[in-house]
């Protein structure tokens, strides 16, 4: 589990395949930028973009990891060099500055605006429809790894478009400064409003009867 609170800033230095076939996945070098690695070990999870992976080699200030190419397919942003947002898995005593994030990738959002606004930057994402009924006004939303307030929400033919206000420090800190018009993505919907929907779908059926 995570928070979405950005630890640092990495950079993927390189992108090597690993196989010929068209299905073959990818092996990632991430320069861990101010990420301590001292406490990863291998087989640990950190996320890159919002996306879970897992540490198959390190160094003192670099680690791969392996993404396969059904990941590679439903993200954006881990099959080229650049910079990521990284963060390392929550321990049970650290505090939950975000909120609760699992790191599994729920769709893709394209961004449709990310311009300044006074002194913050106003950044609109379309989302795509089956994402949009877990958007909420002052609900939480995972963008690329970051943890996020929604502003507005609002439906339209094509999918849900919502926006979020980011204050500099936000955009100081993380690789969301990169952001363009037409960037592709990643999203994770708050996990509270995924079970809550769950429930009201089977709120006809019977409960169980705990003892």
């Amino acid at each position: 589990m995570f928070t979405g609170i950005v630890a640092a800033v990495g950079r993927i230095a390189s992108v090597k395949p690993l196989g010929t076939e068209a299905d073959a996945g990818v092996r990632l070098d991430v320069e861990a930028g101010g990420l301590d690695l001292e406490d990863v070990q291998l087989g640990d999870s950190i996320t890159i973009q919002g996306a879970c992976m897992t540490v198959v080699a390190k160094t003192a200030n670099s680690f791969e990891v392996d993404v396969s190419r059904e990941s590679l397919n439903r993200t954006a942003g881990l099959a080229d060099k650049g910079e990521v947002n990284l963060e390392k898995a929550l321990r049970a005593h650290d505090r939950l500055g975000g909120h609760i994030v699992s790191g599994h990738v729920d769709g893709l959002g394209t961004v449709t605006r990310f311009a300044p606004v006074g002194e913050s930057h106003e950044l609109r994402v379309l989302a795509p429809r089956e994402i949009g009924r877990f958007l909420a006004y002052k609900g939480s939303i995972t963008v690329n790894g970051v943890s996020l307030t929604v502003n507005t929400v609002e439906d339209r033919d094509d999918g849900c478009e919502f926006s979020i206000n980011l204050i500099p420090h936000t955009v100081d800190v993380t690789a969301l400064k990169h952001l363009r018009d037409g960037t592709k993505v990643n999203l994770e919907v708050d996990l509270i409003a995924r079970y809550v929907e769950r429930m009201l779908s089977t709120s006809g059926q019977p409960g169980l009867n705990l003892k």
